[in-house]
């Protein structure tokens, strides 16, 4: 029902394309302007609301960067209560720094993560101490001319009519692709085929000057969201019961992957970002007890983590096996070698000495 409601938002998504068209090409033809940096700033982004996969891309590059560069990754920090510039620490609360950010400081504790809602003053306080600033979610922000952007398009989506919004989830029009260095289809089945490749280059058709490539996820082991002995992935079977918690934008690929181990799934679907609660808690809890089963376990993903370690939760979740699966983006080859010489080469002609 509230899919067909959204039609009747369409006469806003018409005003709001126009409101994005007239604003992109104030930026295009210079009345409004754009910074720059003598440094390279890469910027990781979507056209869509959430769900491409930016957290899992932005720590690829963490990884391909940090032995080479003084890196800081800057990003909105969305959710938190805060305002203006702060360097995120290991012991921030969601409230602080926000769920990503958070999540990449513990990823990488001895890199730079900070959070600025204003891009270009974030970088600004950044920029004489670090030599490469990656920027999480900012394709649509204008107001910063970087050095190098990549677009990802999830690999389901590619087949969706979407409309802009509020009747859709594009924050901007397909031709806005045009802007990015390198398009990323995320979240692709491994081993597509050449043939499948082939279809989606030009359904998408890319500029000349556009590299395509093709990335998928990858599960490790599982983790306890709590103090205790770790469950590996593989040590789930058929008869094993999951309950599944996320608040992601979309859960499917986790769900599929889940699928291959379990032939019960119990899904506690939330919107992205959403602030857990002790009531969402005590309903988790009690479906989880009535489960028929003798080997059972809750599954939540990293994001979702960060939103269930407040003291409040963990009274209601303390007995409770839940565990996050942490995942990670992925090439194969030659698209990875590729990508990864892409970005070097990129970075090295950028790089300047201060």
């Amino acid at each position: 029902m509230i899919r067909y409601l959204r039609y009747f938002l369409l006469p806003l998504s018409l005003l709001y394309g126009l409101g994005i068209l007239l604003r992109n090409l104030a930026y295009r033809t210079g009345l409004f302007t754009s910074t720059s940096f003598q440094m390279p700033v890469i910027v990781v982004g979507n056209l869509a609301i959430g769900g491409a996969g930016k957290s899992p891309m932005t720590e690829y590059l963490i990884s391909l960067f940090k032995q080479d560069y003084r890196l800081a990754v800057l990003s909105r920090g969305y959710g938190r209560k805060t305002k203006g510039f702060r360097l995120v620490n290991v012991q921030d609360s969601l409230a602080l720094s926000g769920d990503e950010p958070l999540q990449f400081k513990q990823h990488f504790p001895d890199q730079t993560v900070a959070v600025c809602e204003d891009r270009v003053f974030g970088i600004e306080q950044l920029k004489s101490t670090h030599n490469l600033i990656l920027l999480d979610d900012a394709y649509q922000h204008r107001a910063l001319k970087p050095s190098f952007q990549i677009l990802l398009i999830e690999y389901s989506s590619l087949n969706k009519l979407d409309f802009l919004l509020p009747a859709g989830n594009l924050r901007e029009p397909m031709c806005a692709k045009n802007r990015a260095d390198i398009i990323v289809v995320t979240k692709s089945p491994k081993g597509l085929s050449s043939s499948k490749k082939l279809a989606i280059r030009k359904k998408l058709k890319p500029q000349a000057h556009q590299a395509l490539f093709f990335a998928h996820l990858r599960y490790d082991d599982l983790l306890p969201l709590h103090e205790g002995a770790s469950r590996k992935l593989t040590t789930i079977n058929a008869q094993t019961a999951i309950v599944l918690l996320t608040g992601i934008a979309n859960p499917d690929p986790l769900k599929e992957e889940l699928n291959c181990y379990s032939a019960t799934l119990v899904h506690h679907d939330y919107p992205d970002h959403h602030v857990f609660t002790r009531k969402n808690m005590l309903k988790l809890a009690a479906e989880f007890e009535q489960l028929e089963a003798s080997d059972k376990l809750i599954i939540t993903t990293e994001k979702d983590a960060q939103r269930l370690r407040s003291p409040e939760l963990a009274a209601v979740l303390g007995n409770l096996p839940i565990y996050v699966l942490p995942v990670a983006a992925n090439f194969e080859e030659p698209d990875k070698e590729d990508f990864d010489h892409l970005l070097k080469q990129h970075a090295r002609e950028h790089t300047y000495n201060h």
